[in-house]
């Protein structure tokens, strides 16, 4: 006997040995029944319930196993020499009768003590870890934790009365972690880390502060220990830690419902999980908002989650085959265990159940009285395996009546939606982004009804820039063969088809690129019959030259007024050089009437201004040409 176990009695072990090992099937068959109840239900919060009950029931079935056990044992028998001296023969008329219990195995007594010593040790292992985890948060309390801004915390305490509870919590910044979290449910805080604050919007941080206040206001984080204390004690079985893992990521999903119902935003909340899904740094006994796979909360949050029903049936299929193995596994078990550690059994069911035995010792007759193996617990175990075929027969019943409802009332989902529009093995962000965006299958339907076969990305920009199929067919009828790059770069710059028309009735090509081109300069209908009022025919190109230099009716109205009459290029030239039409009136005041448009920008280029024709009329100079202002202009002598 090693020291994890001293100081227990060997019957003490055998019966928690036995104990252990009968929840390998209770614990199947709970989790079974479990997989039964969380395929019919579509609530998180119904789905949440039944994983705790299923949990607290898996820590209530080796209480109950245990306690079965060690009072079904006869005190009186025991193991080896005890169960020498319980052998009494009493004589009647040349017969004895002797009560011999049926002993257990030799080699399986030492298996089972062994299982129970390598249980303590995991028990102390786990044990050790949590402790290592609240170290860690002791540890972050007393040296990493700072009280939030005024501001701030006024607007934690405004969402947590809006959620309706007004229990103490404190509210901390936190530069460790890098997702908001919630832990202690004595006295809860609340974490925003740095990071959060700074990288998401107000109404990201009120949703995100909204799920962790949920937790609180859940008791969640009592329920976690919970989790891991069972964890802990029942850790060599999987099915504890499967549901264990279905309470949390439910868990989620109920603080998520809560968030979103508050915030009013599903989308922007998702994005929030995806930002923070990166960052995510928090100790597993906190209740941290980017916990639970990303990918299923988003889709949820999002009305993705079609594929889920395509598994419920399957789901169901499994937890039937897992429940029917359980109770024969546990049929087994049973027989076994109560055959190894004795069982009650009267002298009256000892000659019901026919386990008389005769023996002929030395001459003289003996009556040997041997327990029926286990066939009394049997019994007993008899009405629960039948009252959990009733619950299995009522779940199906419940189960195919759901399903020929949702046969009687299906609505294509939004997944079969896009594979019949020809979109399959999309990916989760594929989804997300055109479920986010609005493409539905109606609208991919429309589209390629108009012959365009656009990509994912380019749905999701057609839908982001507002293209609908009308705007496609008015579009097509000014501009044929339009593709779909074209049609977003058209929408982005907001070229309507009444624009288009205006352009081609006023003579203009309507091109998308012209257009386009048009439009990113501010060419309107407006500014295109002002320019040609004035004599001008300009194409797509020089419109698209003279509105970037500026050129307006105005400038060219009162370049006319001076006595010039450029054409396009000479207006574009004099408007590079920022000539004025008040430049051009005071060279004309000082003498020079006679110059034309390049002796205009001759002269802007060298710097004659007529200041510069005063100064050299003052040192004597008269009668100067516009040549020999440019010769003085480049000799530098005035």
């Amino acid at each position: 006997m090693t020291t994890l176990a001293h100081g227990i009695s060997p019957e003490l072990l055998q019966a928690l040995g036995w104990t252990l090992l009968h929840f390998v099937w209770q614990g199947a068959a709970l989790a079974a029944l479990f997989a039964l109840a969380n395929a019919v239900c579509r609530q998180a919060t119904a789905r949440y319930a039944l994983a705790v009950i299923t949990l607290v029931l898996m820590m209530v079935a080796p209480v109950i196993t245990f306690i079965e056990l060690t009072q079904q044992k006869d005190p009186a028998v025991r193991y080896g020499a005890q169960g020498a001296s319980a052998s009494a023969a009493k004589p009647v008329q040349g017969v004895s009768v002797v009560a011999r219990p049926s002993a257990p195995a030799p080699e399986s007594q030492p298996a089972v003590i062994l299982f129970v010593e390598a249980w303590f040790l995991g028990v102390v292992l786990l044990s050790l870890r949590t402790a290592g985890g609240l170290f860690l948060i002791e540890r972050m309390r007393r040296k990493e934790m700072k009280s939030v801004g005024r501001e701030l915390y006024l607007k934690c305490i405004a969402l947590q009365l809006k959620m309706g509870f007004e229990r103490a919590i404190r509210y901390c910044e936190c530069d460790r972690l890098d997702a908001p979290a919630a832990f202690g449910w004595i006295r809860p805080v609340v974490l925003l880390p740095v990071r959060a604050l700074s990288r998401l919007t107000e109404d990201q941080i009120e949703a995100v502060i909204a799920h962790e206040l949920a937790h609180i206001r859940r008791l969640d984080c009592f329920v976690n220990l919970f989790q891991i204390g069972m964890e802990t004690l029942l850790f060599y079985h999987p099915a504890v830690w499967w549901v264990s893992q279905r309470i949390r990521i439910e868990r989620e999903h109920c603080c998520d419902d809560e968030a979103v119902a508050l915030c009013g935003d599903a989308v922007t909340y998702a994005r929030a999980l995806t930002l923070m899904e990166e960052w995510r740094t928090a100790p597993s006994l906190m209740m941290a908002a980017n916990r639970s796979p990303l990918s299923q909360r988003v889709v949820r949050l999002l009305g993705l989650d079609g594929p889920t029903a395509k598994f419920r049936v399957a789901g169901m299929a499994v937890g039937v085959i897992c429940l029917a193995g359980a109770m024969v596994a546990g049929n087994a078990f049973l027989g076994v265990a109560h055959a190894a550690l004795g069982s009650k059994a009267s002298s009256s069911q000892a000659q019901e159940q026919g386990n008389l035995a005769v023996a002929q010792e030395q001459g003289s007759s003996t009556i040997v009285v041997r327990p029926a193996n286990a066939s009394t617990t049997a019994k007993r175990f008899a009405s629960t395996e039948q009252a959990a075929k009733d619950k299995e027969n009522a779940q199906e019943k419940q189960k195919k009546q759901e399903r020929e409802d949702e046969q009687a009332a299906k609505k294509e989902t939004y997944l079969e939606g896009m594979e019949a529009a020809g979109f399959k093995n999309l990916t989760a962000d594929e989804l997300i982004a055109m479920k986010v965006q609005g493409v539905t299958s109606a609208y991919v339907k429309e589209i390629h009804d108009l012959g365009m076969k656009p990509t994912v990305d380019e749905l999701v920009g057609m839908r982001v820039q507002g293209i609908t199929p009308e705007y496609i067919r008015e579009m097509r009828g000014i501009a044929p063969n339009l593709g779909t790059d074209e049609l977003i770069g058209m929408k982005v710059q907001g070229i309507t088809p009444q624009y288009a028309n205006d352009m081609r009735e006023l003579g203009l090509k309507a091109d998308p690129d012209d257009l386009i081109g048009m439009k990113v300069q501010g060419i309107t209908p407006e500014y295109v019959r002002g320019v040609q009022a004035l004599g001008f025919k300009p194409d797509t190109d020089e419109l698209i030259g003279m509105k970037v230099q500026g050129i307006t009716p105005e400038y060219v109205k009162a370049m006319q007024a001076t006595g010039l009459k450029p054409d396009l290029d000479g207006l574009i030239g004099m408007k590079v050089q920022g000539i004025t039409p008040e430049y051009v009136k005071s060279m004309q005041a000082a003498g020079l009437k006679d110059l034309d448009v390049d002796d205009l920008i001759g002269a802007k280029v060298q710097g004659i201004t007529p200041e510069f024709i005063e100064k050299a009329r003052k040192h004597g100079f008269q009668n100067l040409t516009l040549d020999k202002l440019m010769a003085l202009k480049l000799a530098d002598v005035i």
